[in-house]
């Protein structure tokens, strides 16, 4: 660890106590043995000249008690300066750690005429299962089971698509793009935590293809959901004039969210977040709710379109869809409420060892959710129904041609019926038709 001052601090040299800069490791638990205070007045972390006249502290020391639960802890390492330094290297240690904790490396200094210091270095923490942080680590196991969660769907899907594929909607070709765009996020997921684990340095270039292929995925399963909702490919075979305003939902979904994903993910190590964060997470929550309210829209329209053709097999399925939204809205309320509470009452990290549910729990919804929607949608796409699209819309698809000029020319054919036939009316054909 390399600790460097600024030529600002040189004039205060000469007054610099023993240690005036101090770096103290210690586990979250016994983070009440850190400071102190005189008569219960506020705390303090630098032994002050009330504390020092009690005796239980060396003014200009930092104030920390014996660990109860880990002896040894916590451990402080302190640095001192001569007249003429501006400069000082704290020696190198290492720390073998024995009980399992959330630890912290806080740097201190209890000298007044200190006001600009620079602390240049770095920390290496390792586990005894690799670099990956513990909060994280579970997370690498999470995603190669995601993978082959993931191969299998997609087993099933393509068996699918190749046995009926003389019969394959562009829609379900949308599908399968969402299919292995989830075996490509898992999978370089799996390899970015990996190679973390395996080095101690985040690889950037794995990281953002992760991200990258997750974002794209989230994008089309949210327009390929919107698709079907307004009935592309059940009652309208396109979507018209919508086709614009679907695509720049899209695409500005995609943007921010890939945005808001890179910012979280590459090159960082935990999720602790900030302001800055909130400023890239609104635009993503907006047009999440915007694409809730327009799907749920369009669904209604879809499901009175079917209930008024009595077209029931279909209309099935599409209130079993609907339900199935319903539920994974509710609980993707459900769990950003309970995220909220979780991160807002755990500012010490004391549920490290829980915290990767939370992100875990997310792709495991969205994925079961693609799986659910596979599973519908395959059930209607290879069923022996019949397309019965919107005849409006078909319409504007045809344009009439002339009739030839023999035809127009002929008479109109009406068939006379005698009363001998007025009395067979039921057997009779009507051969205009």
């Amino acid at each position: 660890m390399h600790l460097w001052f600024t030529e600002a601090v040189k004039e205060f040299t000469p007054t610099l106590s023993f240690d005036p800069i101090h770096a103290i490791v210690f586990e979250v638990d016994d983070r009440e043995a850190i400071g102190g205070s005189a008569y219960g007045g506020q705390r303090a972390v630098c032994c002050t000249s009330d504390l020092a006249k009690l005796g239980v502290c060396t003014q200009g020391q930092i104030i920390h008690r014996p660990s109860a639960n880990n002896p040894g802890w916590p451990k402080v390492f302190s640095a001192s300066f001569s007249i003429d330094e501006v400069d000082v290297a704290l020696q190198s240690r290492s720390i073998p750690i024995t009980k399992t904790g959330m630890y912290n490396v806080y740097f201190i200094h209890c000298e007044p005429n200190l006001k600009e210091i620079t602390v240049e270095g770095k920390t290496i923490w390792k586990n005894p299962t690799g670099y990956l942080p513990g909060r994280m680590a579970p997370l690498m196991n999470f995603y190669g089971f995601m993978s082959l969660a993931f191969v299998l769907l997609g087993i099933f899907w393509f068996s699918q698509y190749a046995r009926f594929w003389r019969e394959v909607i562009p829609l379900q070709n949308c599908i399968t793009l969402v299919i292995t765009l989830g075996m490509l996020e898992m999978a370089f997921w799996y390899f970015d935590y990996a190679e973390f684990n395996e080095t101690g340095v985040r690889p950037t270039g794995t990281t953002v293809w992760a991200v990258t292929f997750g974002t794209v995925k989230r994008t089309v399963s949210r327009l390929v959901i919107l698709m079907v909702s307004m009935g592309y490919g059940v009652v309208r075979p396109t979507l018209g004039g919508l086709t614009s305003k679907v695509l720049l939902l899209g695409g500005t979904f995609f943007v921010a969210s890939e945005v808001l994903e890179l910012v979280e993910n590459v090159g960082a190590v935990s999720d602790f977040s900030g302001k800055a964060r909130l400023f890239f997470v609104l635009p993503v929550a907006f047009l999440d709710a915007f694409f809730v309210l327009w799907i749920f829209t369009s669904l209604s329209k879809t499901l009175n379109k079917l209930q008024a053709r009595r077209l029931f097999p279909k209309l099935d399925i599409y209130r079993k869809f609907t339900n199935a939204l319903a539920v994974a809205v509710i609980v993707s309320v459900g769990w950003t409420c309970y995220e909220l509470y979780f991160k807002s009452t755990d500012v010490h990290n004391e549920r490290w060892q829980n915290a990767w549910i939370i992100p875990a729990l997310w792709q495991a919804q969205i994925s079961t959710l693609t799986g659910c929607f596979i599973c519908v949608h395959n059930r209607y796409a290879y069923s022996e129904d019949g397309e019965e699209f919107d005849k409006d819309v078909t319409l504007t698809l045809i344009k009439p041609s002339p009739l030839p000029k023999d035809v127009r020319s002929q008479p109109e054919v009406r068939p006379t019926l005698g009363n001998n036939d007025l009395s067979n009316g039921d057997n009779v054909e009507d051969k205009t038709e």
